[in-house]
């Protein structure tokens, strides 16, 4: 099934977290009718009443446009588009309940990153895996939800191996202030963004451990390397790493305040346990289970991710951050 073919009128976005809650926003301000999904009755209850969702989102006002739901059956029933914006680790239960729903013949776009820790597969691909044959593009980008609810200028990809299929919603979503691109190279545009999310935890840690902007700089740039040669060793190309959704991605969420990666990475530089850290979290840190799944990737496909290995030990080894950073700069000297 082509989009083209498709009439979409309504929207439905599963997943009222910051990015959800953002991206109902801005559809609704493109004059689409909106029905925003939650997991959770109660938040659900409290920003229908308060048009604010003060729990994700807190200082947005939804638009009466967007209507909330708890009911996955109602939401999948009402858009001609489906947008799954669920934390990566809750996406397999989302997809069972989806599984019940009227929801074939409807399109699907995913803004979901990460990579399941045990089967090492992309969203996309657990996507397909629960709702096969569906019509599925990844949309990826630096995308920082309280800019783009701001809307202060993003750009972002519409990445789906029917060039025709991503051009329709790149249509959808672009707008002024939110300007989106197309890929057809859909693993490196899922890969990149699900793996920069340990590379930020990297810079986080850098900045807890007060280590100024050179050695952030350096493990940014290595840490692209390592993103890169794992990459292309699953199949993506290599400029698609050299992208907004490649090294774009990777410095917003590396460099941004507001970063939950980046923000995880920096307490835990300054000696804190990662499951404390994460008990006083509303939000969810996607690097913290993707280290897990690409460090085991790496060392099943044989490919050097020094960096990756050292988040990885201080996140579940409990290795002290001070000490990961000395091992990685006494390593053997290579060239670049």
């Amino acid at each position: 099934m082509a989009l083209k073919n498709a009439v979409i009128k309504r929207i439905s976005v599963i997943g009222d977290g910051g990015w959800g809650t953002t991206l109902a926003i801005h559809l609704a301000a493109k004059k689409y009718p909106v029905t925003l999904w939650g997991a959770f009755p109660e938040n659900v209850a409290q920003t229908a009443k308060t048009r604010e969702n003060k729990k994700f989102l807190p200082g947005f006002k939804i638009p009466p446009q967007v209507k909330l739901t708890s009911d996955i059956d109602e939401a999948i029933l009402f858009g001609d588009l489906i947008l799954l914006s669920s934390p990566s680790e809750y996406l397999t239960d989302t997809l069972s309940k989806i599984k019940n729903t009227s929801y074939k013949g409807k399109v699907f776009v995913s803004v979901v990153k990460g990579i399941h820790p045990k089967s090492f597969k992309r969203m996309s691909e657990i996507i397909q895996e629960h709702l096969p044959k569906i019509p599925l593009v990844v949309l990826s980008g630096p995308t920082i939800a309280g800019e783009v609810a701001q809307r202060i200028p993003t750009t972002a990809v519409a990445a789906c191996k029917d060039k025709s299929l991503a051009v329709a919603v790149q249509k959808i979503f672009n707008s002024d202030t939110f300007r989106i691109y197309t890929n057809t190279d859909v693993v490196g545009v899922e890969f990149g963004g699900s793996v920069k999310n340990v590379i930020a935890l990297a810079c986080g840690i850098c900045d807890g451990l007060k280590l100024g902007t050179n050695a952030k700089a350096a493990v940014l740039t290595r840490g692209l390397g390592e993103i890169t040669r794992l990459g292309m060793a699953l199949g993506a190309q290599r400029e698609t790493f050299y992208g907004l959704t490649g090294l774009g991605d990777l410095v917003t969420t590396c460099f941004s305040p507001s970063s939950r990666n980046r923000t995880v990475g920096e307490a835990l530089g300054q000696g804190k346990k990662i499951k404390d850290i994460l008990g006083n979290m509303n939000a969810v840190a996607e690097g913290v289970v993707t280290a897990k799944a690409v460090y085991h990737l790496a060392q099943k496909k044989r490919i050097d991710m020094p960096i990756v290995t050292e988040v990885y030990k201080i996140v579940f080894e409990n290795k002290p951050a001070a000490r990961a950073m000395k091992d990685l700069m006494g390593r053997s000297l290579k060239s670049e």
